[in-house]
């Protein structure tokens, strides 16, 4: 398969990802964590076969306000969370107080050398440097340990889904063949797919595209047209209610990636 999904060059990157400095609290309440069969999924392997769960050591870069960090935690792994965000950090620590928390990039983790069985990016590659991070991953990586990389996704197969996701801009959307760029200590080994649901109203809906990189990032102006778009897809051309739960269908995509 081709790579191709988002290309965002070195500035743009960080203008995007920087609109996620701030706002942890509305991020943690709005966005959806991660279904527990792609964590199961990644974690399957022959090395950690007959491993406890606790002697595994995992470290959640991008970890944000913990959505996956919290899917980690719960499977029982010695898990520690990454992020350059000191207002999202706060926020998992809120949730997850027993979890350490660090500020840190996935080029710069300022973790220790081959001390972590894997290491995980949900919902982050996109902001990170791919050849930086891969190379900052195999030195902190054990020999036998590997990456995990994440992705939430709407699932734009569904027709309503789709024009939804039009409107909020949703620039996770990957494109059909999409693989990951790593850079050369890395190597793409598995891949696999998780269907699943949650349960929002058109209100959430509305809170989800206040949650995006796009709508973060634009000017009021931009930012009223979103909202008054939705508004009219939702209650006029749907004919939804206030207050009626929706499933809203999502897609995870799950790749281990090796080292070279």
């Amino acid at each position: 398969m081709a790579s191709s999904g988002p290309k965002l060059d070195g500035l743009r990157r960080r203008q995007l990802g920087g609109s996620y400095r701030t706002g942890a609290e509305h991020y943690d309440r709005i966005r959806p964590g991660y279904p527990n069969d792609a964590v199961d999924w990644l974690f399957d392997i022959p090395s950690l076969a007959g491993r406890p769960a606790a002697s595994v050591s995992v470290a959640d870069i991008g970890a944000g306000t913990g959505k996956y960090t919290a899917a980690l935690a719960s499977a029982g792994f010695a898990v520690r969370a990454v992020d350059p965000s000191a207002d999202m950090l706060a926020q998992l620590s809120r949730s997850l107080p027993n979890v350490p928390a660090v500020q840190g990039t996935a080029e710069h983790t300022g973790l220790p050398d081959s001390s972590l069985d894997a290491v995980t990016v949900a919902q982050a590659w996109h902001w990170c440097d791919p050849v930086a991070s891969a190379r900052e991953f195999s030195r902190i990586l054990a020999p036998h340990g590997f990456a995990g990389l994440v992705w939430n996704q709407l699932d734009v197969s569904v027709p309503w889904v789709h024009r939804f996701s039009r409107i909020i801009h949703a620039g996770d959307v990957l494109r059909p063949g999409f693989r990951p760029e790593l850079g050369p200590e890395l190597k793409l080994q598995e891949f696999h797919t998780t269907s699943w649901s949650v349960a929002m109203t058109p209100e959430d809906l509305a809170e989800l595209a206040q949650s995006r990189a796009y709508y973060l990032s634009a000017p009021e102006t931009t930012r009223s047209k979103v909202l008054a778009n939705l508004s009219w897809y939702l209650y006029e051309h749907l004919g939804h209610v206030p207050g009626e739960e929706l499933q809203l269908p999502y897609l995870t995509f799950t790749w281990r990636a090796v080292r070279a």
